[in-house]
């Protein structure tokens, strides 16, 4: 699916809202519903393989999962791929070379709150590794997320990271974690035209203040599969006429799912 083409979905006049697949049972049902493209969430992806999130989804299983979902859409499909499964630039450019053979349109790619030199590393090795196949690289950074930073201070060194993301190669910038509609307004324009990705969280502002405070991307993150998970063990307790269980959090199907000796 051509990158170009979702590349211009941040330029449409209106804001784009990304639901978040797991699976290509997912996936599948997001664009039935009409979406205008898919994107991936990282933390449904490894749990639905089987795994905890938290970069700990082998790049095997990522690419193998993400064939699956590029193989039943007809739309752009964009995958979260963490820190990109490895600490070695080179060893992301090639994975992520491998996502692009597989049908990626575009990827999101994340600093973890670190020196963003590392993603920036990354971020060149990928685009050599393209060797000029286009890519709509999603720089993400964890300031807001993992609060390092707040108010004026967050939004300072977003704007920071975003200039040597995008100076690396980046297309967009993603900053999950930020919900005040002036930090919102003030990162859009700091970041030289940058499309601005906000995720999901509480308080976050309707559709249209989002787009018009500069923002022109919304992803939803983890909601739509912890509400499938949630869903499934409120149901099965209810067919088996056993009492409703505890509702599944983020921590709790991280735990459940984590592996022996892990």
């Amino acid at each position: 699916m051509s990158a170009s083409r979702f590349r211009d979905l941040h330029h449409a006049g209106s804001l784009l809202v990304l639901p978040n697949a797991w699976d290509a049972g997912s996936a599948a049902a997001i664009q039935h519903a009409g979406a205008p493209a898919v994107a991936t969430t990282s933390a449904g992806v490894a749990w639905a393989c089987g795994w905890p999130d938290g970069d700990q989804l082998p790049a095997d299983e990522l690419l193998a999962s993400v064939k699956r979902m590029a193989a039943v859409l007809r739309v752009p499909l964009s995958a979260d791929i963490e820190e990109g499964c490895s600490n070695d630039p080179g060893e992301v450019g090639r994975f992520v070379s491998a996502l692009v053979d597989a049908g990626v349109s575009g990827i999101n790619i994340e600093d973890a709150g670190r020196d963003p030199a590392e993603l920036a590393a990354k971020i060149r090795a990928i685009r050599a590794a393209l060797q000029g196949r286009d890519l709509y690289i999603n720089a993400r950074t964890d300031i807001y997320l993992r609060g390092i930073a707040a108010g004026d201070e967050a939004v300072g060194e977003v704007v920071r990271r975003a200039g040597l993301f995008h100076e690396a190669g980046a297309d967009g910038l993603f900053a999950p974690g930020i919900a005040n509609v002036d930090e919102i307004r003030h990162v859009a324009g700091s970041i030289g035209g940058m499309p601005l990705n906000v995720m999901l969280v509480p308080g976050l502002p309707a559709h249209a203040a989002l787009y018009e405070a500069g923002a022109r991307r919304l992803s939803a993150g983890i909601a739509l599969a912890l509400d499938a998970y949630a869903g499934a063990a409120k149901g099965a307790a209810a067919f088996m006429a056993k009492a409703e269980p505890e509702a599944l959090s983020y921590p709790l199907l991280n735990a459940l799912l984590k592996r022996s000796g892990g």
